[in-house]
């Protein structure tokens, strides 16, 4: 399969072969069906990691027919790049160390990198399928105000084809003020391979978004959430999310050690709850 895969892939690289639609869907739905195939024959991190991450570029840059402008173009490769970096630090399994466990199995790991600095990475099991998860992280991404305690306002700023936006997010104060509010400006990233969702983005500037009074404008990134089926349980989600951070202002590394671990912790506690409540239903 993977030879026949690489020509299909080849040939789409080629002008005159490029906007025929039929070779493009081919090689859509044959690259579709190999990450199925490995995912299922190969569980673990190296593997889908490595998967997404070489046809993540790919599918993007050849299967969209949307021209875009060279600013538009620019943050889409930022999406893409802060889905690069996250997913070649959830790669390397080495050197992390637990933060904290939380009786449910919930954990918060760390590692220091020497050109991000450090970052969390939370594992979580959510008692829910994969598409209500991502549903409620992506569709409903304006809606996490309402029931993220740590996350004051999301607001799209712009929307990009159909897999980057930019957001503009107000995180709020912490308990006692002891971190003040802090805003971000953000180009995310959304991609689909086979039963694996990955979220990713990064800090970016929009003019039309600049400071704002009363708020610190932090940087975050690379982060992502990845979400697949809990292998055996596919009603079940596995969330992975690796959270980088600069806070900025003159806060000691201790105390932003604490309030990132424990914001992801919380994090896990309100996106059950919210997955949780009944569903309305229309009369």
């Amino acid at each position: 399969m993977l030879p026949a895969t690489s020509k299909l892939c080849a040939a789409i690289s080629y002008r005159h072969l490029r906007n025929m639609t039929g070779l493009r869907r081919q090689a859509a739905v044959a690259i579709s069906q190999e990450l199925s195939r490995l995912a299922s024959h190969s569980p673990g991190p190296s593997t889908w990691i490595h998967q997404v991450r070489r046809r993540s570029s790919l599918l993007s840059s050849r299967l969209e027919e949307t021209p875009f402008s060279e600013m538009e173009m620019s943050y889409i490769k930022q999406g893409e790049e802060a889905l690069q970096k996250s997913l070649r630090i959830l790669e390397d399994q080495d050197d992390w160390k637990t933060e904290t466990v939380a009786g449910n199995g919930d954990k918060v790991l760390s590692k220091v990198l020497p050109d991000v600095g450090k970052v969390f990475r939370l594992e979580v099991v959510v008692d829910q399928p994969l598409d209500t998860v991502y549903g409620e992280l992506v569709d409903n991404m304006e809606q996490m105000g309402d029931w993220n305690p740590s996350v004051k306002e999301v607001r799209i700023l712009e929307k990009i084809g159909k897999d980057t936006v930019i957001t503009h997010e107000k995180a709020a104060a912490t308990p006692g003020n002891i971190v003040g509010p802090r805003d971000f400006v953000s180009v995310r990233c959304s991609r689909r391979r086979g039963s694996t969702c990955v979220l990713a983005g990064m800090s970016t500037t929009y003019g039309a978004m600049p400071e704002q009074e009363g708020f610190i404008r932090a940087e975050n990134g690379p982060t992502c959430m990845v979400l697949r089926p809990l292998p055996g349980s596919p009603s079940r989600t596995r969330l992975t999310w690796l959270l980088s951070i600069d806070l900025k202002g003159w806060l000691p590394k201790t105390i932003i050690n604490q309030v990132l671990s424990q914001t992801q912790v919380d994090f896990a506690k309100h996106l059950r709850q919210r997955l949780a409540r009944p569903v309305a239903v229309a009369c």
